[in-house]
């Protein structure tokens, strides 16, 4: 029996991340090879042009799995019926702003497309919050979405989870799929803690303990750490751009975890709102190590956590309070 196309919202889909991203799902890398497509494209009037070039580009594609496009620059248009929603589209970061410039220019943004959502969407749609930042653009999603659970609103820490993998796999000169259980927790940002400790590699004789097979402890707390905090920074250095396809490749690695389950002893990076496991303040959105099955996500517990680590989370979580407590200063004004 043929499958029922699921309805898959990108916002901002004429961006950058947006022109990467919706071909990824239009041929299966999300979803799978076996699931039927329908996508919706959101994004602003000025772009509405763009747009309707992408629209056409996937029409011209001719993907055997994408059975509609919907393209509008209609946010209630764009919400109906959607099962899953990937948030690609905020207020971007530009030259010279920090982080807390954008969060006023995205509480609107985001009171619409949420406030849409919730009245529009599918039961138990699923959201993803890819724009920066991240994961407090997640915790504005929420209030204004009160009907959708918030187990079903995530943000987007695939990325530096991926990064964190390759990191590893290129010190040891092993392939990434050959290294598992890497963590990163916290805040997209620069105080995010990539954490190898619990990490493992595949060889010939087992699996083995990352960090002893790395057995350089400076470099685990030092070059590893800042490298994968500091790599979006370092491309859009020599690209010019920000990080467009690892961001949308990592988008649909959540997703696809997330509906599709995480492999037995393997977990994965998501922001997630925290419910207090490892004393992280409730409410906020942090990233943890998490196992998925039949659509939920659940936090890994019972990890063992050194004081070293324990600061940098910790520190991490300050910010994302900080950042939390300066959204709802203009939250309250809507």
């Amino acid at each position: 029996m043929a499958r029922a196309p699921v309805r898959v919202l990108v916002t901002g889909a004429a961006g950058q991340i947006g022109y990467a991203l919706v071909p990824m799902i239009a041929r299966g890398i999300m979803l799978g090879p076996d699931q039927p497509i329908i996508l919706h494209m959101l994004d602003i009037e000025p772009a509405a042009e763009a747009l309707k070039g992408v629209q056409m580009e996937l029409i011209d594609a001719a993907f055997p799995l994408l059975k509609g496009v919907v393209a509008t620059t209609d946010v209630v248009e764009a919400c109906k019926r959607v099962n899953v929603a990937v948030m690609v589209g905020g207020f971007p970061c530009k030259e010279g702003m920090m982080r807390k410039d954008v969060l006023p220019k995205n509480v609107p943004i985001y009171r619409a497309h949420a406030s849409a959502l919730a009245e529009h969407a599918a039961p138990n749609c699923k959201v993803l919050v890819v724009t920066n930042p991240a994961n407090t653009n997640a915790v504005i999603f929420k209030e204004f979405a009160r009907s959708i659970p918030e187990k079903n609103i995530t943000c987007l820490t695939r990325l530096d989870h991926n990064r964190t993998l390759s990191q590893i796999a290129e010190r040891l000169n092993v392939h990434n799929s050959d290294v598992k259980n890497v963590i990163v927790w916290g805040n997209h940002s620069s105080t995010q803690y990539p954490d190898a400790s619990h990490a493992t590699i595949t060889t010939t004789s087992g699996e083995k303990s990352a960090r002893e097979l790395i057995a350089d402890q400076h470099w685990l707390h030092n070059e590893f750490i800042t490298t994968v905090q500091q790599r979006g920074d370092v491309i859009l250095k020599v690209r010019k751009l920000s990080s467009a396809l690892s961001a949308a490749s990592a988008a649909c690695d959540h997703i696809r975890d997330w509906l599709h389950g995480t492999p037995k002893g393997t977990w994965v990076s998501m922001g997630v709102c925290s419910d207090g496991s490892y004393g992280i303040q409730p409410g906020l959105f942090y990233s943890f190590p998490v196992t998925c099955e039949n659509e939920e996500w659940s936090i890994v517990q019972g990890l063992e956590i050194d004081e070293f680590s324990r600061l940098k989370m910790d520190a991490t979580a300050q910010e994302l309070i900080e950042e939390k407590s300066f959204a709802y200063s203009f939250i309250n004004q809507e």
